[in-house]
This record gives C-alpha cells, structure tokens and sequence, in this order.
C-alpha cells in the first residue's frame, strides 16, 4: 500500500515540494513509529542517521554521490521529521539507537554499513554497543560523545542549544521564505543548496495553501540537545565489533582530531579522516567531498556487507509494511 502524500501544496502541476520524499514505516521495540526513505542506488545497503533537528532525506544529496556503490536508506530519528516522538517523554539517546536497529530488522538487513552524522553518529555507535555485530563498518562523522566513563545528567538550563532550539522560527508563509530565510542564517547557511531545499522540503509539514510548519518540535529538540552527554557510549566502546571510521571538518568547532584520538583508543580497527575545509555540518556542506571518503573508508566493509546479503534479496532491502504500526 503506497504512503499518502506528507501534505497538499499549492495547485499546479509536477511534485510539490519539489524534493519531498516519501516514507515507509515501521515500529521500534519501544513503540515508536519511525519513517524510513529507500533512496535508491546499487549495492550494499547503507543506513544513513542524521544530526539533531535535521531528518533523513537532509542526507540525500550525499546518498546520490554513493548510489553506483551503496543502496541508501536514510531514518528519520524519533521526534525528527515524519517519526513520531518518543510515547513516554523519554528523550534518552538510546532511543535512536532502538530507531536505527527497527528498520534494519524491518529490512532484514544482514550486515549493512553505517553512516551516522553528529547525533546519529552516536546513534548507530549506541545501536552497535546494543547488538554488536549488527553492522559490518561504520563511517561516524563527528560522533556526539562525552568523553567519560561518567555520563552527565541531562539539562536544559544554560544549554546553549537547548535554547538557541526553543527560539527556532517554527512557521514560514510559503517554500521561498523558509529557503530565504535559512541561507542567510547560520549554521544554515553553510549548507549545500540541495540539502537546504530537502531539509525544507522534508522537514515540514506543508499547508493546504503552502503554509509551512516545522515537524520537528522546538521543545521536542531542546530535549534532545539536553540529552546529548548523557548517554553511555563511551565507556562501552569496546563492544563494538566493526571496523570504524572517525571522521571530522578541519575547521569544526565541535568534535575534532583531540575528541576523535580518544574515541579511537578504544576502538580497533579504526580510521581516523579530517577532512579539509569543513565544519560540524561538512556531510551537508559539501556532499560531494564527504562521500568521496564514505566510499574510500567503507570499501572494505561495504564487500562483508555484500557477502552478508547474498543474492536472495537484490539490493539487501525488503519492503514490508509502509503505515504507521501496521
């Protein structure tokens, strides 16, 4: 049964918006619908987990670079995009984690590889440590991790995050003031104009008059950015199974080469990239530069993965179910 449309857009003719996607869902063991977009391409299956406050087609752009390698599958996380937001109030970042190991199960993917930026770096850190040996290599790029075996309790108070989310501007008249009004914004205006319009196009809920309004709660990513180092990644590191690529902008200001060299410690086998001209969101700066090291770091990961699926399900992806909780 085909989804229903995300939305009505304005009357006229083709797709609107023009680079909205449409999901497919499934049911984390916890609950939780979570959207799920089959990006296309050749090859092994790549599970893709995105940064907080974005959603899975945000990483499209970069998929398409891969799709003569990889067969894509982007998640939108709890509370993200079309998925619903956690049923108890728990913003836990374990969450994501139970997110990203539903639709490999859905998929019944054998073996896939990873992709995970910023908070969904952590994610499928946290999927793996969960259910070691899920994935046959990960490629993190700026993985959100404390740095200590004792997490932190979570917080909204003098979190600058939490609070520059609960400011976020919500509602734009139409597709053009939203696009108008992130390029001109930061951290939005560093983004390739492809992942600009797909996070727009994807990222809202779109009115009968084009209307469009944030899927993303502000108060529902507040809560993730108050959750961010209190997870237990860190001091679990050993349990994962697959190789690792750690990865980072040489011009972050966030997680750089220091956060990766400790991460990197107790992880084996590992890899360590910075990637020249980058910041925090290089995945979405320049899709192109980081695929290229996507498809390099995850070459060998990516023949396992292979293996794994066989030959019975071409492209490693299997359809079942495409409505919330059916």
């Amino acid at each position: 049964m085909a989804h229903p449309p995300a939305g009505p857009g304005p009357a006229g003719p083709g797709r609107w918006p023009p680079s909205a996607l449409q999901p497919r869902f499934t049911r984390s063991s916890d609950g939780v619908d979570v959207a799920f977009y089959d990006l296309g391409g050749h090859g092994p299956a790549l599970l893709l987990m995105h940064a907080t406050g974005f959603c899975g087609p945000a990483l499209a752009p970069m998929a398409g670079e891969l799709s003569d390698r990889f067969r894509s599958v982007a998640v939108d996380e709890r509370a993200h995009g079309r998925s619903a937001p956690p049923t108890d109030g728990d913003f836990s970042w374990s969450g994501f984690a139970l997110d990203a190991l539903a639709v490999v199960d859905e998929l019944g993917l054998e073996q896939p590889v990873g992709f995970g930026h910023s908070c969904g770096a952590a994610a499928l850190l946290l999927a793996e440590q969960a259910r070691p040996g899920t994935f046959a290599g990960l490629y993190l790029f700026e993985p959100v991790v404390y740095p200590s075996d004792v997490p932190l309790a979570p917080s909204l108070d003098g979190n600058p995050l939490s609070g520059g989310a609960l400011r976020r501007r919500s509602e734009f008249p139409d597709r053009h003031g939203a696009l108008a009004n992130f390029s001109s914004k930061a951290p939005f205006d560093v983004l390739d104009p492809a992942v600009l319009a797909a996070y727009v196009d994807n990222g809202f809920h779109v009115g009968p008059g084009g209307e469009l309004a944030l899927r993303c709660r502000r108060e529902d990513e507040a809560q993730v950015y108050a959750h961010g180092f209190s997870h237990d990644a860190y001091s679990h590191l050993d349990r994962v199974r697959c190789p690792v690529t750690l990865a980072c902008g040489a011009d972050t200001d966030a997680f750089g080469p220091s956060f990766l060299d400790l991460f990197a410690a107790r992880l084996a086998p590992v890899e360590q990239v910075v990637l020249p001209g980058l910041g925090h969101f290089g995945p979405l700066e320049d899709p192109s530069a980081v695929a290229r090291s996507v498809r390099r770091s995850l070459a060998a990961a990516a023949a396992t993965s292979a293996a794994a699926e066989g030959v019975s399900r071409p492209g490693g992806l299997d359809h079942r179910r495409d409505t919330p909780g059916a």
